[in-house]
This record gives structure tokens, sequence and C-alpha cells, in this order.
């Protein structure tokens, strides 16, 4: 019966035809305040959801505060880990938020952080098993944001590292995996076939053209990628509506990165 949920409310966060998705991660007040265009939450949700995003993930803050109650349906992730950038080690993300929690509050899914390589690593680990299992209880898809961090790690965007990041959490049992980008088609594409679940890269910090990040969104895809999950890149673009409908494009419709770009004014 939890799978027949975990069906559900996958459906609401990924295009049933596609099975691609796109999501705008808005979860970055926790570690760094509020940047711009997060200040107003919910007109941040308005703007990408106008676009034609799939979901928009954060803390319980979200929906606390930046639920609408009008404009266009969007999916929830609501993130159940973090840390701030001032603290300790901000590496270690610790578990704040329940599942059961995510599912009082209306969350299509929900998310955890773990950064392979780092010193707590371990720890991560049996968190994000720990939240799989009760994912598993209640028919909740589990997103996992999987990034190489720690002394180990001499890229992040390595596919040697990536790879056994992303194949780890689907070993543990998540539903779809976010991850980095490792910069070609074929290396990307060593991460998406050994990882059997869907894999959506990460958008990371401000790109400096928007060309930049158009091709790597278009060559992960190119290289077996499930879609995206991109927020400063978005929320922090001239037009965020924009931007997000010029994606979409992308990740849905197969458009190419010139067509994109001549279509919209980016």
């Amino acid at each position: 019966m939890s799978y027949t949920g975990k069906a559900v409310r996958l459906e609401r966060i990924m295009n049933r035809e596609t099975k691609r998705t796109v999501i705008v991660p808005m979860d970055h007040g926790m570690s760094v305040g509020p940047i711009p265009g997060l200040v107003d939450m919910g007109e941040t949700v308005d703007l990408v959801a106008e676009g034609g995003a799939n979901a928009v993930l954060g803390h319980i803050g979200l929906p606390l505060f930046g639920h609408r109650r009008h404009g266009k349906d969007i999916g929830l992730i609501l993130h159940l880990s973090g840390s701030t950038s001032i603290s300790p080690d901000p590496n270690n993300k610790v578990l704040m938020t329940p599942v059961e929690d995510a599912i009082k509050m209306g969350a299509d899914a929900v998310s955890v952080h773990i950064n392979i390589g780092a010193d707590t690593d371990c720890e991560m680990l049996r968190k994000l098993g720990m939240t799989a299992s009760k994912c598993r209880e209640w028919g909740m898809p589990l997103l996992a944001m999987m990034y190489p961090r720690g002394k180990k790690i001499n890229s992040e965007h390595s596919a040697e590292y990536v790879k056994i990041a992303a194949r780890a959490a689907a070993e543990i049992g998540a539903d779809i995996v976010k991850t980095n980008y490792t910069g070609d088609v074929d290396s990307f594409r060593e991460v998406t076939r050994g990882c059997p679940v869907p894999v959506v890269v990460a958008g990371g910090p401000r790109m400096s053209t928007t060309r930049q990040l158009l091709e790597m969104i278009h060559d992960s895809v190119e290289g077996g990628g499930s879609g995206v999950a991109i927020g400063r890149n978005v929320f922090q673009a001239r037009n965020p509506t924009e931007m997000v409908k010029a994606i979409v494009k992308i990740v849905h419709e197969g458009c190419e990165v010139d067509e994109v770009l001549k279509e919209f004014r980016l």
C-alpha cells in the first residue's frame, strides 16, 4: 500500500509523460539567511509556479510562510535536514523535521541532504536510512541530495565520486537523487547508468551566463538525467518565471539551447 502512496505523490512532483522534473529548491534561508530571491518566499513560489516548475523544495518555513492559497498549483518537497553556514561543521547536516510532520504539512515528498566523504557521513547515512524506512512506511517519496564533500574528495564534480554518492542513495532507498553534474555527457552517463532511480542535477552557485546554465541542463538530460533541482540560478534570475519556462522547454520538451535562447529574453 505504501508504494501506491509513493506513486501517487511522485506524479505531483514529476511530469507523468516525460518522467522528468523541474524543482526549484528554496532551502537556502537555513544555511545562508534571507538572500535575494528568498526574502519573500510566497512571491518567489508564485513566480516559479507561473513558469511551470513541477515543485518547490524548502524547510517547514516554506509552507508556513510561503504558502499562497492562490495561483498555479505546484508540488511541495519538504526538506528535513540542514545546518547553517556558521555552524562548527557546516558539512554535518542534522535531521530537524520528522517525516510525520511533512505528512501533516501536506508535502508531496521529503528530502535529506548527505555529504559523502564528510567527517560525519556515517551518521548522515544512518539518518538517511532511517528516513527512507519511515518514507516506505508512510508512502512518502524521498529525494536524497548527495554531494561528495570531504578530505578524500579532490573534485565535487568528478564522476568517480558522484556515481558513488548517487548509487549509495538508491541503495539506501531514495526515490530521486539530486547531485552534481560531472561536466560532460559521457561522464554523467556513468552516474545515471549506475543509479536505478531518477537523477536530477543541482544548479550550484550563480553561473556566469544563461547559456552556460542551459547547456548544463541540456547535456545532463542527454546523459540520462531526469531533470533539475536549481535554486539560485532561477530565483535570483532577472526574470525567474521566464527562466523556468526556458528550463521546462529543455527538460520536458527536448528543445535545443539556441532555440530556447531565441524564444526567451534571459
